[in-house]
């Protein structure tokens, strides 16, 4: 098979995988990550996602970390690229719950969190105006589709600049 193929194959399984073991009521708990380290230590991964707490909550964050290693693309809603809003739409939507399509919108959808509160499958928010969104994952971790260039992936929530707030959406 060709590499495009095959990407595309593991990629229709994945998905496939993940809405079978969502159906059946299964909780992932993904094994712990190890992401290089890039500049200033942005891509570390400490240790592994924490259980969401409901059944949406955790198809989400298993949805969104599936995405880990594709492109970030502007205005990308998936399902091979994304952008920051696109990656967390995508995610809800396969847990069921439709949100608003950008990171501006989804910073006043839901109800808000305080980061001392944050849950895996929380929408966390940055800069001001808001104009970047990640999903909290637990253990001061989040997966966000950053910038051009540079793929999905999980990062310390504290080596984001700027921190806005956060919501609950599930």
């Amino acid at each position: 098979m060709t590499t495009t193929r095959t990407s595309i194959a593991r990629r229709s399984f994945r998905g496939i995988a993940v809405a079978a073991i969502a159906g059946a009521g299964i909780a992932l708990s993904p094994l712990p990550a190890s992401a290089a380290v890039g500049v200033g230590g942005v891509g570390t991964v400490a240790a592994a996602p924490a259980p969401a707490p409901n059944g949406a909550a955790q198809v989400a964050v298993d949805t969104a970390l599936a995405q880990v290693g594709d492109m970030y693309v502007y205005g990308a809603t998936g399902p091979n690229t994304f952008d920051c809003s696109g990656l967390t739409s995508y995610s809800f939507k396969a847990a069921g719950i439709s949100i608003p399509r950008t990171s501006k919108a989804q910073s006043t959808f839901g109800t808000p969190v305080a980061k001392a509160d944050l849950k895996p499958g929380d929408l966390v928010f940055f800069y001001s105006p808001v104009s970047h969104v990640g999903m909290y994952i637990g253990n001061g971790q989040m997966v966000h589709a950053s910038t051009a260039g540079k793929p999905v992936a999980v990062v310390s929530l504290d080596s984001m600049p700027s921190y806005a707030g956060a919501r609950r959406v599930a």
